[in-house]
């Protein structure tokens, strides 16, 4: 790759004046270039230097070479502040873009979906650039919904309140008959400000707001904001801290992939499986719960390693219980993937091609059941996941089928990694103290949750105090995979194609 892009990793800093700029007319050339040469969009933010002056930040990642890459542009002048729109090239960039829209008024010239992402205010005060309806307000009553025209042709609105205990989103199909011909979903019901939480300048309660970007994600979002302030402040969590924090992510990840294959037995009115899988989901967060005091993992991992430690016949007892559950859950498994009629009921549903995952940004379990071999813990191995390689596991059909696969394959791998990692003689201190941040300079943590990629992106002043907080859950780049697995697909299907990309609101929203 050019050197317009500066390399980037995990828990590491770089300068800002070490950032290379980027023409304005040559952003989005730029990006487009670093995509033919295998590059993927990992994030794409603003951030405000002055009123009239805001520097965008891009960052891709680049597997073949193991590491990210962040370049960026200037932006000057009164508002509204404009630049030709990467998203035109890169479909990737569309939400990210519209975020670009929505908080700073910055208009992404030729966007071709320019469309609010959370529907709320901008931060700056400029007006959005949305159109004749008014972007002040709160819930989208006045939303330009795309409209299918045609004889037979009708609309069914779903949300923002749910039958059940979930969290608010709308869904509004265009329908023919049964056949969904476009689904448009429009969140930002959740929208808390969380980013302006992680500037707190106490770490250790700026990493309580990064626990609940997705609460059933807390270790991933834990471990991504402590990377960025761990880079910032130099210090390198020792290997018995990585060790944990490993440990947690992968229970975190059998949790919900368990969980999520129980949900897709109950979709489908399989209920033996949905019943044993469900409870099985509660054993796991049980072992999370013994390490720490919380089954979500909260508290745990903090900004220099971990504060909990797992002993040694705490471990052996974490990997006994383990062998037992390994030995319920395998069977159980076997026989929903063996069963016609669940299978009947995956397949074919909901598909993603390989091409519209890689154009509009898929990530996690979502991209690899599409064919894309992306995995963070593979292509950019940080702390004990450099000494514990897993393979990544991929389908290709990118259905519905895939989608629960990939969790089964995930599953019996996580189970692997554990048993290997809990066995391990890890030393070292379980905390580092950070200590001062490394002023005017930015940073990235990044974790493969059970969903895809977590990053949290921090910026430092000259005082090296944090004056930016960029986060993003994998749900950012998968929301809008759903709507194109909806298209062709009958409505009674979107249940379990909802449920097979199992994506967070609160986590789009922050």
């Amino acid at each position: 790759m050019s050197t317009t892009w500066l390399a980037l990793s995990h828990g590491r800093s770089v300068a800002r004046s070490e950032i290379p700029t980027v023409e304005l007319n040559e952003f989005a050339k730029t990006l487009a270039a670093a995509r033919a040469d295998g590059a993927r969009l990992a994030q794409l933010f603003g951030h405000r230097t002055a009123p009239d002056a805001m520097t965008v930040y891009a960052i891709v990642g680049r597997p073949a070479d193991g590491d990210y890459a962040v370049c960026s542009t200037e932006l000057r002048g009164p508002d509204p502040l404009a630049y030709p729109a990467a998203t035109s090239a890169w479909p990737a960039a569309q939400a990210f873009e519209r975020e670009l829209a929505e908080e700073h008024g910055v208009i992404p010239t030729g966007h071709p979906w320019l469309k609010p992402l959370r529907y709320k205010p901008t931060v700056s005060g400029a007006p959005a650039p949305w159109g004749p309806f008014r972007p002040d307000v709160p819930i989208p009553g006045d939303y330009p919904f795309y409209r299918v025209e045609g004889e037979e042709v009708h609309e069914v609105a779903v949300g923002p309140v749910h039958a059940g205990v979930i969290e608010p989103g709308h869904f509004r199909f265009m329908c023919h008959g049964e056949d969904v011909l476009h689904l448009e979903i429009v969140l930002g019901y959740q929208h808390r400000g969380v980013e302006a939480l992680l500037m707190h300048p106490h770490p250790v309660r700026a990493i309580m707001a990064a626990e609940t970007i997705a609460g059933d994600a807390s270790i991933a979002h834990a471990t991504a904001y402590a990377g960025a302030l761990e880079g910032l402040a130099d210090v390198e969590p020792s290997g018995r801290a990585n060790m944990i924090r490993a440990a947690a992510l992968e229970l975190e990840r059998l949790a919900n992939h368990v969980g999520d294959l129980g949900a897709l037995s109950l979709d489908v009115g399989y209920l033996p499986c949905a019943s044993y899988l469900g409870r099985l989901r509660g054993d796991f967060l049980n072992l999370t719960l013994d390490i720490c005091g919380n089954r979500f993992g909260r508290n745990l991992v903090r900004p220099g390693g971990v504060a909990f430690d797992i002993e040694p016949a705490r471990a052996a007892s974490l990997r006994d219980r383990l062998t037992k559950f390994q030995g319920e859950l395998l069977p159980v498994l076997d026989l929903l993937f063996s069963s016609s009629s669940v299978l009947a009921r995956f397949e074919g549903t909901g598909a993603v091609s390989g091409e519209t995952a890689e154009e509009i940004g898929l990530v996690g379990p979502a991209a690899r059941a599409s064919g894309l071999e992306l995995d963070v813990r593979h292509d950019h191995p940080t702390g004990v996941y450099r000494f514990f390689a897993i393979p990544v596991a991929t389908e290709s059909s990118g259905d519905v089928y895939a989608r629960a696969a990939i969790r089964w394959v995930e599953i019996q791998r996580s189970l692997v990694f554990l048993q290997d990692v809990l066995k391990g003689a890890w030393e070292g201190d379980l905390r580092r103290p950070l200590g001062a941040l490394r002023p005017n300079a930015l940073a990235m943590g990044v974790s493969e949750s059970w969903r895809g990629e977590a990053m949290h992106v921090a910026i430092t002043d000259g005082d090296g105090r944090i004056e930016k907080v960029k986060a993003k859950d994998p749900s950012m780049h998968n929301w809008f995979g759903l709507a194109q697995a909806l298209r062709g697909v009958a409505i009674s299907d979107f249940p379990i194609c909802n449920k097979s990309f199992n994506l967070s609101y609160a986590g789009h929203d922050l």
